[in-house]
């Protein structure tokens, strides 16, 4: 019988995983309990996909926002440090703020306007062109913010981030100044010991600011990349991908996970013969049309994968064939010149007019974005996401 289904992604319920677990074993066992239940097969190059917050909550990968104050201040000096372009995030950043002011005396917090770097936004451009702003060049004190734009609450928390932010640090026992804009050096003229918060532009930021003159640069990439009197840390990411976990600890980006993907690979091939790819992913790379709000918060959407998720797609694009290469044929006869166009596609299709169209980014980033949507952030309470049939194509049966 002729293939009707193609791609298929599939949420696995799981236990939940608390630290010290064995997430090897209980991801195998999900997903064949999990096929065995629902009357479904693994297939060679089925995708098995975990969240990062199971990995890092197994591995234990824990920090406190005393952990954090003691690493900033260690580095940045414990004096007045500039906290510049940071996301406006409850969940991913107001914790990071809270420990980082524990370690300082003063901050000068700089927030890029009229949004962060993820989007979400403090004004509109619109705003910005009624008041005759350049966000490009202009730097706002909070004075001078409050007169021209007054309190602005964000679409969908309903949190005035500018006050949210300046009463975490108050209360956390350091000064708080905040400054408006967009090019990392108006820091500067506040503070020489900065600590940038960008997550996809930050090796640009620290360049500017060390060319500038700043007498110490430091990222969220290098804060916590080693433990603090026996914390959770990320050797590569720091306090990048990090999340809430209490109201005074943090959840890391998972460590080192690299073994442990190609553990799950093993042990599936050993269990059901199947050869599957396994991946760990955090947020999704997408960016939603409502609120502008780019998802992708963690430094990569994932940190670890088996080698067959290396690369990018390489497929043709079915309607050009069909509306150009293909035009005058219908029916069978067009199902089979295509079909034959897609088994002679050659290895790397880049720069070919029947692939335009087609989606140049990262497996992994697509992958994860799918498995991202599917999980969900919320009570789905399915950490693990299956993914059938995205290697296949229309000549697959």
């Amino acid at each position: 019988m002729e293939r009707r289904v193609g791609t298929v992604s599939r949420g696995i319920r799981c236990p939940i995983i608390r630290e010290g677990d064995n997430l090897s074993n209980i991801v195998v066992e999900s997903v064949l309990g999990a096929a065995e239940s629902e009357g479904f097969e693994l297939r060679d190059r089925d995708v098995v996909s975990l969240t990062e917050s199971i990995v890092a909550r197994a591995q234990g990968n824990y920090a406190t926002v005393q952990d954090i104050a003691a690493d900033v201040k260690a580095k940045l000096g414990g004096g007045t440090i500039g906290v510049i372009f940071p996301i406006l995030s409850r969940n991913r950043f107001a914790i990071c703020l809270k420990g980082i002011a524990m370690g300082a005396k003063k901050v000068v917090l700089m927030l890029s306007y009229p949004s962060d770097e993820v989007g979400n936004a403090l004004l509109t451009y619109d705003q910005l062109d009624e008041k005759g702003v350049n966000p490009y060049s202009d730097v706002l004190t909070l004075a001078k913010y409050r007169e021209l734009f007054g309190e602005n609450k964000h679409e969908f928390t309903g949190v005035d981030y500018v006050d949210y932010y300046t009463r975490i640090i108050r209360e956390a026992g350091a000064e708080a100044e905040v400054i408006f804009a967009n090019q990392a050096k108006a820091v500067l003229d506040y503070a020489d010991c900065i600590l940038t918060c960008d997550i996809h532009t930050r090796v640009r930021t620290k360049r500017i600011l060390k060319e500038a003159g700043a007498k110490v640069v430091c990222g969220l990439d290098d804060i916590m990349t080693a433990s603090v009197n026996g914390s959770g840390y990320n050797e590569k990411y720091g306090l990048l991908g990090s999340n809430k976990a209490t109201e005074d600890k943090i959840k890391l980006f998972p460590k080192a996970c690299q073994d442990l993907v190609e553990d799950i690979q093993s042990k599936i091939l050993k269990e059901t013969g199947k050869h599957v790819e396994v991946m760990v992913y955090g947020d999704g790379a997408f960016k939603d049309p409502q609120g502008k709000i780019w998802e992708l918060a963690d430094p990569v959407v994932s940190p670890a994968f088996t080698v067959g998720l290396v690369g990018t797609p390489n497929e043709l694009k079915l309607k050009y064939l069909a509306d150009n290469d293909f035009k005058n044929l219908n029916g069978a006869e067009l199902k089979a010149a295509i079909e034959n166009s897609i088994k002679a596609k050659e290895g790397n299709l880049v720069g070919s007019m029947a692939s335009q169209g087609t989606t140049p980014r990262q497996l992994t980033d697509l992958i994860g974005s799918l498995c991202d949507l599917t999980s969900g952030s919320g009570d789905k309470g399915t950490p693990v996401v299956l993914v059938q049939g995205y290697f296949d194509n229309y000549t697959d049966q």
